[in-house]
C-alpha cells in the first residue's frame, strides 16, 4: 500500500479543524475516523493490477547517437478504471526520457506510452522493471506493484562514413563498364567485344571474332564477382587505445561497414570474424543487400578486451574458415613490437593461401606533434612523434616487400582509404 501527499493534506486540515471547531476527544476520535474511512474507501476502490496488462517490442533497434521511441502498450482487461502513474525504467546509459506516464484507462482500453531513448554507446541495453502505482478516486492512497517487462534497445554503429557508399559504389559501376557512358574497367572476367580504337592494346584483339567481323574487334573484360573476401578484426587490447573521440576499434568498425557494403555493391561475399583469444563475433556466407545490416547487428555489442590476441589463433580461425583463395582484411596495430612478435611469425602462413590487406588506425595527435615545434617544450614530444611515425613507415615498408598490403590512416580518413584500396585491387584484376 502507499499514501499520497493528499492524504497528509487531508490530515492536516482536519486537524486544524479539530483544533479550531472542536477540541476535544470527541472531535479527535470523528476526524480520525472520517479519514480512516475515506482511506478505506479509497483502497477498496483502487483497480487491481493484475487487470493491466503491460507490453512491448522486445527489440528496438536505432544508430548511436541519435534518439528512438520505444513504446509500452498497457491494456486494462478488468471492469473498474485505472488511474495512477507508470514508470518506465531504463539504464542510465540509454539516456531515458520522458519515462515518466500519467494512467488513466476505463475498461477494455489501450493505451500507448512512448518513451525517448537516446543510447550513448554501442551495445544492447536492457530494460528494467516498469513500477505501476494504482490510486484509489480520492486520491488518498493506493496499491503499488512492478512488473518485468523484457525488452532490449540495441545501439548500432554510427556508420558516418555511409554518406561515402554512393560515390564509391559509382566508381565501381565505372569499372565494371555498367555507367552511362559504358566506360570498360581492367579486370579478368570477359565482358564483351568492341571496335578496335587507336590506342588499344593489340593483344586484347580478337582474331577469330575479327575474321568474322568487317572491323577489327578487342575483347574487352571487366572486374570480376562473386569473390569472396574475409575480415578479420582484432578486438585484443591494441584496439581499446584511444584515437581522436573512439578507440582504434570503433574506428575498425566504421572502415568495415563501409567496405562490406562496398563488396557487397560488387556482388562478393563477406564473411567476419571478430576475435582476441576466442571468437567475438562472426557472420558468415551473406552477400547482397542484408550484408550491412547483418554487420551492423554482428559488430554492435563488440568492445575492446584487454588481453593479448592470439595471432596464431586468429589465423586458425581464418584458415578454417576461407578454404579457396580470398582477399584477407586484417584490421590490427602496426607497433613495432607487436608486429614482430605476433603478426610477423603468422602472416607468411595466410599470405601463402590468401592475398592479405592490413589496415592499420593512426593517431592523428602524434603526426601533429611531429610537426609542432613552436617552443622548446614542443621539441621532446616531436622528436617521440618522428621516431614512431619512422618505426611504422619501417613496418609498413617491410610488409609490402613480404607481397602484403598495408592501409594505414586516421579515422576520419581510413574508411575512405580502404575503400579506395579495394577499388584498385578490383581495377587491377586481383580482387
Amino acid at each position: 500500500m502507499v499514501v499520497t501527499g493528499r492524504l497528509a493534506a487531508a490530515a492536516g486540515v482536519l486537524a486544524l479543524f479539530v483544533t479550531f471547531a472542536a477540541p476535544s476527544w470527541v472531535g479527535v476520535l470523528v476526524a480520525t475516523g472520517a479519514l480512516a474511512a475515506a482511506l478505506l474507501f479509497d483502497l477498496g476502490s483502487v483497480g487491481r493490477a493484475r487487470d493491466l496488462t503491460l507490453s512491448r517490442e522486445p527489440l528496438t533497434t536505432v544508430r548511436l547517437g541519435r534518439a528512438t521511441q520505444v513504446e509500452l502498450v498497457a491494456v486494462n482487461n478488468g471492469s473498474r478504471v485505472l488511474r495512477g502513474t507508470v514508470w518506465d525504467d531504463w539504464p542510465d546509459s540509454a539516456h531515458a526520457e520522458n519515462r515518466t506516464h500519467r494512467l488513466d484507462l476505463p475498461p477494455a482500453t489501450l493505451v500507448r506510452f512512448r518513451t525517448t531513448l537516446t543510447p550513448t554507446y554501442r551495445g544492447d541495453r536492457a530494460a528494467g522493471p516498469v513500477t505501476v502505482r494504482l490510486i484509489g478516486p480520492l486520491g488518498l492512497a493506493g496499491r503499488q506493484t512492478r512488473r518485468d517487462v523484457p525488452a532490449r534497445v540495441r545501439a548500432l554503429p554510427p556508420f558516418r562514413s555511409e554518406r561515402l557508399l554512393r560515390s564509391k559504389v559509382k566508381r565501381l559501376q565505372q569499372l565494371e563498364g555498367r555507367n552511362v557512358a559504358n566506360l570498360r574497367g581492367q579486370g579478368t572476367e570477359f565482358d564483351s567485344f568492341r571496335e578496335y580504337v587507336a590506342g588499344d592494346d593489340v593483344r586484347a584483339i580478337d582474331w577469330r571474332a575479327t575474321a568474322r567481323a568487317t572491323d577489327v574487334l578487342v575483347r574487352t573484360w571487366r572486374p570480376e564477382r562473386h569473390r569472396h573476401m574475409l575480415m578479420l578484426l582484432d578486438t585484443g587490447r591494441v584496439s581499446a587505445g584511444r584515437v581522436g573521440d573512439g578507440t582504434r576499434l570503433d574506428a575498425s568498425i566504421e572502415a568495415a561497414l563501409l567496405l562490406g557494403g562496398l563488396a557487397a555493391a560488387a556482388g562478393d561475399s563477406v564473411d567476419l570474424l571478430a576475435y582476441d583469444r576466442s571468437p567475438r563475433a562472426e557472420v558468415r556466407g551473406i552477400s547482397g543487400k542484408s550484408l550491412q545490416l547483418k554487420l551492423m547487428h554482428a559488430l554492435a555489442g563488440i568492445s575492446p578486451a584487454l588481453v593479448d590476441t592470439d595471432s596464431a589463433g586468429l589465423v586458425r580461425a581464418a584458415i578454417q574458415r576461407t578454404r579457396r583463395r580470398s582477399l584477407v582484411v586484417w584490421f590490427t596495430g602496426l607497433d613495432g613490437a607487436a608486429v614482430e612478435e605476433n603478426l610477423l611469425p603468422v602472416l607468411p602462413t595466410l599470405a601463402q593461401r590468401h592475398r592479405v590487406l592490413i589496415v592499420s588506425v593512426t593517431d592523428p595527435d602524434v603526426a601533429a606533434a611531429a610537426t609542432r615545434r613552436d617552443s622548446r617544450a614542443d621539441l621532446y614530444p616531436a622528436a617521440v612523434a618522428e621516431t614512431i611515425l619512422a618505426e611504422r613507415a619501417l613496418v609498413q615498408e617491410s610488409l609490402r616487400r613480404k607481397g602484403i598490403a598495408v592501409v594505414a590512416a586516421a579515422p576520419a580518413h581510413l574508411p575512405e582509404a580502404l575503400a579506395d584500396e579495394y577499388l584498385e585491387l578490383k581495377q587491377s584484376g586481383t580482387m
